[in-house]
């Protein structure tokens, strides 16, 4: 390695490519001054965590607590049940989306489906807005929006997830900051073993 140079920080991060926690790890690493990073997509808590003890990665990030949807029941469950050190406990403002597939129209969908803190964050307006639809939780609000745009979920479901995450995989947003408070923020954690 050249003299000076930077050692590659591998982040793993709870989420698929547009993700919340993406853009956790991508807040992260510009306000840490991490300029060589790389990107592990784990998906959940749990990968991140057993890929943090295992020497995968350097660096693991993932949500804690939401100011509306409080803890993160998944974290607490992974957390238990490994060993790490918190680096940093940070928080970034959450604005969750109604994503659909192209041409769909609100009056098509059937489903609303997205990680269990989206749907808490989002409780009274699909309560008001959509009584009459399933909500199914899923792994990540990215990897629902991923889902929607490979088929994997019928057309006729919408997802809540980022803006990002509508961008990346093509998605139209049916509305924006659907959040049941203006104020939304989640704490993350930066974890080292």
């Amino acid at each position: 390695m050249a003299k000076g140079a930077k050692k590659l920080v591998i982040i793993g991060l709870s989420g698929a490519p547009g993700s919340f926690s993406e853009e956790a790890a991508r807040t992260y690493a510009r306000k840490a001054g991490v300029k060589r990073f790389g990107l592990r997509y784990l998906v959940t808590v749990e990968n991140v965590l057993a890929a943090l003890e295992a020497g995968d990665i350097t660096l693991g990030i993932f949500p804690i607590e939401n100011s509306n949807g409080g803890i993160v029941i998944e974290a607490v469950h992974a957390m238990s049940r490994h060993n790490f050190s918190i680096k940093k406990l940070f928080e970034i403002d959450i604005h969750m989306n109604l994503l659909v597939k192209k041409g769909v129209k609100a009056g098509q969908i059937k489903k609303i489906a997205s990680h269990d803190q989206a749907l808490k964050q989002c409780r009274f307006y699909l309560k008001r807005r959509w009584p009459k639809a399933k909500i199914e939780e899923y792994a990540d609000t990215a990897k629902a929006a991923a889902d929607l745009a490979k088929g994997v979920l019928p057309k006729t479901t919408a997802v809540i997830a980022s803006l990002a995450a509508a961008k990346k995989y093509k998605l139209t947003v049916l509305e924006e900051s659907i959040q049941d408070l203006k104020f939304n923020y989640t704490s993350f954690i930066a974890a080292t073993k």
